[in-house]
């Protein structure tokens, strides 16, 4: 992949990694895939390709039924839930569709909710920065239905990144946005990894929203098919197209 660390070192591993569930889905196949610390990675594939499958088990949401998954230097596949929660805690941030804002809470106790729930306390300057950075400086003492999509976003953006992680993933940010939201919020995680050295993992279906990686896997039937970089919307919708196209014959 063409984004690497000065060290050499991935943020994200996997080696192998098979994930089937009951009535013989096998909705990921044999896939290895290394992330390196820095880099902006797009997940794409058709629905039932396997990309949030894919999400899921390198984050630890998940567990591979063979293979290894390494996040931040910890190995969580072996791991039980619990450890793999500390993990998660620890090295993971996750952004939603969805956003998964809790309403009754305002956007400050939001975006330290991670740090609360890990018993640790803010890094005030880290914190301080990234809310000045988003455009949430302003805004701190509101709740979430006082918010624009884009706004609240923009929080879940600063939740997943409160407690420094290894890895941002990213399932579908820009899906319940409207185009000048969206371009927003990929700007704000372009400039995280060319910035501040943040990964990011995103899965998306949107051909333009995967040209703002850096690389962009394709997957189909439970594996990674290619791994393109710096290709442009209209080269990833084609490609895409030949895959689907493929895979439907």
């Amino acid at each position: 992949m063409s984004r690497r660390d000065l060290n050499g070192q991935a943020a994200v591993v996997l080696k192998g990694v098979t994930r089937s569930y009951r009535g013989g889905v096998l909705a990921l196949d044999d896939v290895s895939l290394q992330v390196p610390r820095g880099a902006f990675l797009a997940v794409m594939g058709q629905s039932g390709s396997g990309k949030s499958t894919l999400l899921h088990c390198a984050s630890g949401l998940d567990v591979p039924t063979s293979g290894s998954v390494t996040v931040g230097g910890v190995e969580i596949s072996g791991l039980r839930e619990a450890k793999r929660a500390v993990v998660r805690r620890e090295q993971v941030g996750f952004v939603f569709q969805s956003y998964n804002l809790v309403p009754s809470l305002d956007v400050q106790q939001n975006i330290t909710l991670p740090l609360r729930l890990a018993g640790r306390g803010p890094d005030r300057r880290w914190l301080d920065g990234l809310v000045e950075r988003v455009g949430l400086g302003g805004l701190l003492h509101r709740s979430p239905s006082e918010l624009s999509g884009g706004q609240r976003q923009r929080v879940a953006v600063v939740r997943a990144l409160a407690a420094k992680p290894a890895v941002v993933f990213a399932d579908e940010p820009t899906g319940a946005l409207d185009s000048a939201n969206a371009a927003q919020i990929l700007d704000l995680l372009a400039a995280l990894t060319d910035d501040l050295g943040q990964t990011v993992v995103m899965v998306t279906h949107d051909a333009a929203a995967a040209a703002r990686a850096h690389d962009t896997v394709v997957m189909a039937d439970g594996r990674v098919t290619e791994i393109l970089s710096g290709a442009s919307a209209d080269e990833l919708a084609a490609r895409l197209g030949r895959v689907w196209a493929g895979a439907a014959r």
